[in-house]
Order: structure tokens, then C-alpha cells, then sequence
């Protein structure tokens, strides 16, 4: 199906395999687990500390979000499909593991903690219930584990994206360092890409060609 049904975003691929064999998927995979573990731990302690100096909870909202992605990357099921493209590596490994990176800031917010909790805690809201809704089709690298149109997924086609975006906008309001800025706008941009990704990979199967057809919206209804 032409691409113009993803609203005309593509991205090129470097000449590589678009399926991985499945000893190198099963590598990858833990590689992925395990390095995702490792980050995931050093942020909790950063934001633990800081959430005990200075009684914030924005960063916990953040971290309840990443620990979602942990928990469902150990119990996701195998891909039929994977794009094992290096555009697809980088733009995964990128928007996974770059949010991990974020630092607690001393200084003053931008706006009050009541509305950056609430930020958060709606964009947290949005990534439980859309991950709830994909169970273990959950995946990190953009595969094919069944296609999924319940739920959140009824109204836009990257819910979670959706979710991650405001977690991370509320966090950086919370923590307005030129770092923070940085990561998580990078972050979020490499997410769009990933998600165009995903939506070339998906597109090999009648079932999401048709969901395409019925939710024209990848993050926002009526807007993108």
C-alpha cells in the first residue's frame, strides 16, 4: 500500500536485512533487556533522591512510566516480523533509552508542581491504559506481534507516544535544565520517526492496512 495513507511521512532505510534472522532477534532482545534494567535502575536512584530532598513527585510519574516499559519488554511475545534495519536500531535505542537519562534539577520550576504532577499523571494515565490494550504485543524495535485496534488504539494509532510526550513535557517543566530540554525533545522527535517506522513494518499486513483506513490520527485527534 503507498505510504501516502501514513499522511506522507517516510523515512529511508539503509540497505540492510528488514527481518532479522531469529538468532540475532533473540540477542538483540537481551541485550535490549538488559541494558534497558541497567538505566531504568541508575534513574530510579537519581529520582528517588531527588524527590526525598525537595518532596516533588513529578519525577516519580516519570519513572512509573518507564518502569512500565521494562515490565512489558520481559514479557512481550515474538515478533513475526522485524524491521532490522540500522535506521530502525538507532531510532529505537535513541527514543527508549535517552528519557532514562534525564537529571532532578535543584533550581526553581517553570510552573507550579500541582500542574506538572497533573501533566504527567495524565500522560502516565494514557500509557497504562494503551500499554493495558496491547498486553504483550508491547515491542521496543517496530515488529509485527499482532495489530491491535481496542482501546486507546480505537482513537489514535501511537497512544503511548501520546502518553510519553506529556510525561516528558510535564518532567522537564518540573526540571527546566538545558540537558533535560535537550534529551527529551531529541527523545520525542526520534519517537514520530519510530513510529513511521513501525507503520512501514505494520503495513505488510492486511489488518493494519484496514486499521489505517479507520484511525487517520498518529498522536492527537484531529491535530497529528
Amino acid at each position: 500500500m503507498s505510504l501516502a495513507i501514513t499522511r506522507g511521512l517516510t523515512w529511508p532505510r539503509l540497505k540492510s536485512d528488514s527481518v532479522k534472522a531469529p538468532s540475532r532477534v533473540l540477542t538483540g532482545e537481551n541485550v535490549s533487556k538488559l541494558v534497558i534494567v541497567t538505566l531504568f535502575s541508575a534513574m530510579a536512584v537519581r529520582i528517588a533522591r531527588d524527590t526525598a530532598l525537595t518532596g516533588h513527585a513529578t519525577g516519580l510519574l516519570l519513572l512509573v512510566s518507564e518502569a512500565l516499559v521494562v515490565v512489558f519488554t520481559m514479557i512481550r511475545r515474538p515478533a513475526g516480523v522485524v524491521d532490522g534495519t540500522l535506521n530502525a536500531r538507532i531510532l529505537t535505542m535513541f527514543s527508549t533509552f535517552a528519557p532514562q537519562l534525564v537529571r532532578p534539577a535543584s533550581m526553581h520550576a517553570l510552573l507550579p508542581d500541582s500542574f506538572t504532577v497533573m501533566l504527567s499523571g495524565a500522560g502516565l494515565i494514557l500509557v497504562v491504559l494503551a500499554k493495558l490494550s496491547l498486553g504483550r504485543s508491547f515491542g521496543l524495535i517496530p515488529a509485527n506481534r499482532g495489530v491491535v485496534s481496542t482501546g486507546l488504539y480505537r482513537l489514535v494509532r501511537h497512544p503511548i507516544y501520546m502518553g510519553y510526550v506529556l510525561t516528558h513535557v510535564g518532567f522537564a517543566i518540573a526540571n527546566p535544565i538545558a540537558w533535560n530540554f535537550f534529551i527529551l525533545s531529541a527523545a520525542d522527535a526520534t519517537l514520530l520517526l519510530r513510529a513511521v517506522l513501525e507503520e512501514q513494518t505494520l503495513s505488510t499486513d492486511t489488518a493494519y492496512r484496514d486499521y489505517l483506513q479507520r484511525v487517520r490520527w498518529r498522536l492527537v485527534p484531529g491535530l497529528f
